[in-house]
């Protein structure tokens, strides 16, 4: 079994529009621009030999407002560009009570079902709430982005950091 880093997408990867205090994931192709280091950070994590999986809710192709075919253009550039084991995607709304929408843990725990990844010994890392609570109720340790968002703060991250970046080196002295 290996370990894995989960990654969010939207703030941790990529841009956020933020409004009013609170993110919006891009819904266009020319809106989808990469962090600044992320490529380094997610290369440096593979490095110490942990799977990178990308867990993501998106939950604007159920509501209507970005086809579908949008996001999987999205995830082909950013496998162009950032070394991803596996995109753990999930369309759904809250009402639609999945398993799979995070908070609950479902994308991560198919992936370690499927990757044969440790979780006690992998990592959430998010900018929301739901990553952290995600990320907790899979058995993984949990690092959340803080960008001071207008919304409930997550509970208990193991660590707070301003990026993906920042993350780096606190995962890997963890360990």
């Amino acid at each position: 079994m290996k370990p894995a880093i989960f990654l969010d997408r939207d703030g941790v990867i990529n841009r956020n529009e933020i409004r009013n205090g609170r993110p919006y994931a891009p819904v266009d192709i020319k809106d989808f621009i990469l962090l600044p280091g992320v490529r380094n950070a997610v290369e440096a994590l593979r490095a110490a030999g942990y799977l990178i999986v990308l867990a993501t809710n998106q939950p604007d192709v159920r509501a209507g407002r970005t086809p579908r075919e949008t996001i999987e253009a999205m995830h082909e550039l950013l496998r162009q560009e950032v070394p991803i084991d596996r995109i753990e995607i999930c369309y759904h709304v809250d009402q639609d009570n999945c398993s799979c929408r995070k908070p609950k843990p479902g994308m991560l725990l198919r992936a370690a079902r499927d990757l044969r990844i440790d979780l006690a010994n992998s990592w959430m890392i998010g900018d929301r709430w739901r990553d952290v609570a995600a990320g907790r109720a899979a058995g993984c340790r949990t690092v959340f982005v803080d960008y001071g968002y207008d919304e409930p703060r997550p509970d208990r991250p193991d660590f707070v950091v301003r990026s993906l970046a920042e993350a780096v080196p606190l995962v890997l002295n963890a360990t």
